[in-house]
């Protein structure tokens, strides 16, 4: 039989009619997937299927943040206005519509027990709702920056919120504040995860690092080195044994005794944006433009305890393989009594469910008024709340029937089939004839962008290569031009020339940047950040800025009256990886000057007598007020463009408008 693969991509289609900006998985059945787009829609997805299921309406501005409710029976989605709308998916109609945030929704979770839904914001804030009161229960303050993820705890009274300015937070619902909060990352943390079993959390960090931290002593257990690329979500193996994290173009397989990675992939799927595990498999999604492309990780060929790296070591050449009894699972935790504790609050959560206390939690909740909705949220017309069912088939085979009570036992999903280790490395072979009367299944609609493509899409080829010369076009165009045979010589020749200005540019780039790197590690930051600017390339201006943007510490007045006209400039440019790295580096330079330029801004030294350091920080705000402002015009006109690239941009419009306050 021949070898399978590991990894695989499973499917990629075009998801929506323009951007792609959010999607989730469900983790119940690991099969349903639901996205959200810049063109104010959410589709339903069957995992491993090309067709829409169904398109969910009724945003009046781009979804950014959805999620499945844990029996995949609701879905609820968040907007960039603020504002959040729950479906119920077997009654394909609108359950609630919720306004209160002051900016785009960027994480959202459900409740595992009563009718909650808890969301976080650009706006700083956390909000708990109750879906079946139809408002906010109350907010959670503590945050600095977006709150980019938040999870509720398996017993449902505590929320972990994670957020960009690098703080994890625990909160306590009934009491209404925050109880506690971990410092260790030194980047913004992007995900965080309960252990299913144990008083374990997990956290992922844009500092490339994951950390797991102890639930009954508040204290950090273990932390990974280092990786290679950032952290962008995170989720435990349901069994607890091991925790999978994935990050751009890679997943890796982590243990937290010690903390450590026992496996890694190298997947192709870019930023990843969600995972799930399903019958013996990992299944991950990602997207970009248009596009949403579905991996696959076979969970039998995956290490997931340090036992099996033990295993494969005893079983290596030379040694004769003998089983290796399993290590017994140490808690996480210091006291010896963690798992008893947990199993004992797992029951009692359970018992006091089923007796109908939970409802006494809700009536213990801290609640506060509910805000009056701002003027850019949504108002509720359920009239525009459309939920468009584009596959019947599919719909009542994937969403209807959930709540009926069956007579036999559900049938048990099927792992997706891998390929052959060698298909694409394969020879193109003649079918028995035996095999040529198998009916060819019928090809799709042309929605489907081919996971094995080996050719650009949309592009003429014919423009990339040399052009013919006159001679060699015939005068009869009914015969195919005669081109010249070109030797060995010749062919590498016009290969080389178009590569020539290239290999210039980039060992231009390479000179400059060792300049700079010699003077950044002689310690004078503020002469290299001068050196950069004086080499007139964007490109190396970029390179500095996204390591000054890692470095929040780094940033002063004095290096703001620099970077800020190379900020401006790179803004305009015509490269959107440009735009981007300019647009995060001004949100730094907003989040932490903004308030000190406005202020002295509008409060001059007085002419009584002399403070010299309080007039150097004038002149020095002044020339930086000048900058935001010339900054600010060409924000204004960048805000209507689609996509997250131009969310950024409105972003930056509302955080400059606050120099003005």
């Amino acid at each position: 039989m021949a070898a399978t693969k590991r990894a695989w991509k499973l499917q990629e289609f075009v998801a929506h009619g323009s951007a792609v900006n959010c999607l989730a998985l469900g983790y119940k059945s690991g099969r349903v997937m639901v996205t959200g787009g810049e063109d104010k829609k959410v589709n339903m997805w069957a995992v491993g299927k090309p067709n829409c299921i169904m398109s969910l309406s009724g945003h009046t501005s781009p979804v950014e943040c959805v999620r499945f409710g844990n029996a995949e029976e609701l879905v609820v989605a968040g907007s960039q206005s603020g504002s959040l709308k729950i479906w119920d998916l077997e009654a394909a109609k609108i359950v609630r519509t919720l306004t209160g945030h002051k900016s785009n929704i960027r994480s959202l979770d459900f409740h595992p027990y009563g009718e909650f839904v808890a969301s976080g914001s650009m706006d700083t804030n956390i909000k708990l709702w109750d879906v079946r009161r139809k408002g906010c229960i109350f907010t959670y303050k503590g945050h600095t920056d977006g709150v980019n993820c938040i999870r509720f705890s398996p017993d449902g009274r505590w929320i972990a919120s994670a957020g960009e300015d690098s703080s994890l937070k625990m909160w306590d619902l009934t009491a209404g504040k925050m109880i506690q909060e971990f410092k260790g990352h030194t980047g913004p943390v992007t995900g965080v995860e309960f252990h299913p079993n144990e008083f374990l959390l997990a956290s992922g960090s844009a500092d490339r690092t994951v950390k797991f931290w102890d639930l009954e002593t508040f204290q950090l257990v273990s932390s990974t080195g280092a990786e290679s690329g950032a952290i962008r979500c995170i989720f435990f193996h349901p069994d607890g044994k091991c925790l999978f994290g994935g990050s751009q173009d890679a997943l890796r397989v982590f243990a937290w005794e010690p903390g450590r990675c026992l496996d890694a992939f190298s997947m192709g799927w870019g930023k990843v944006a969600d995972i799930s595990v399903a019958s013996s498999q990992l299944i991950g999604a990602s997207f970009s433009q248009t596009n949403v492309s579905v991996y696959i990780v076979d969970l039998n060929t995956v290490t997931c305890s340090p036992s099996q790296i033990k295993r494969a070591q005893m079983s290596g050449p030379g040694m004769v393989s003998q089983p290796v009894p399993s290590e017994p699972a140490k808690p996480p935790m210091s006291a010896s009594t963690s798992h008893l504790n947990s199993l004992n609050k797992t029951f009692t959560v359970a018992l006091g469910y089923k007796l109908g206390l939970f409802d006494l939690l809700s009536s213990e909740m801290k609640t506060e008024p509910e805000e009056e909705p701002s003027a850019s949220n949504e108002p509720e017309d359920d009239s525009s709340n459309v939920a468009q069912i584009q596959n019947p088939e599919d719909y009542k085979e994937v969403f209807q029937g959930r709540t009926k009570i069956e007579r036999t036992p559900p049938r048990k999903l099927e792992p997706f089939p891998a390929p052959p280790e060698d298909q694409s490395k394969a020879k193109p072979y003649k079918q028995p004839a035996r095999e040529q009367k198998v009916k060819q299944e019928p090809v799709k609609p042309a929605t489907i962008v081919p996971a094995d493509r080996n050719k650009p899409a949309d592009l003429n080829m014919a423009e990339f290569l040399p052009k013919r010369p006159d001679s060699a076009v015939s005068a009869d165009p009914r015969r195919p031009p005669e081109v010249p045979e070109q030797s060995e010589d010749e062919v590498l020749s016009s290969v080389h020339k178009g590569h020539e200005s290239m290999c210039a540019v980039l060992g231009n780039r390479h000179r400059n940047l060792e300049i700079v790197r010699a003077l950044w590690t002689s310690g004078d930051i503020k002469t290299s950040v001068d050196s950069a600017v004086g080499m007139k390339d964007l490109s190396v201006m970029v390179d500095l800025l996204n390591v000054l943007i890692l470095k929040h510490s780094l940033w002063t007045l004095d290096l703001c009256t620099v970077l800020l006209p190379q900020i401006h400039e790179l803004m305009a440019s015509k490269y959107e990886s440009y735009c981007h790295t300019a647009c995060n580096a001004l949100k730094i330079v907003l989040r932490s000057f903004s308030s000190i330029i406005k202020t002295n801004v509008k409060a001059p030294p007085s002419g009584h007598g002399v403070d010299i350091s309080r007039e150097e920080r004038y002149k020095k705000c002044k020339v930086c007020h000048g900058h935001l402002m010339a900054i600010r015009g060409l924000v204004e006109k960048k805000q209507s463009m689609a996509g997250k690239l131009g969310s950024t941009f409105r972003e930056l419009q509302i955080m400059l408008n606050g120099l003005d306050d």
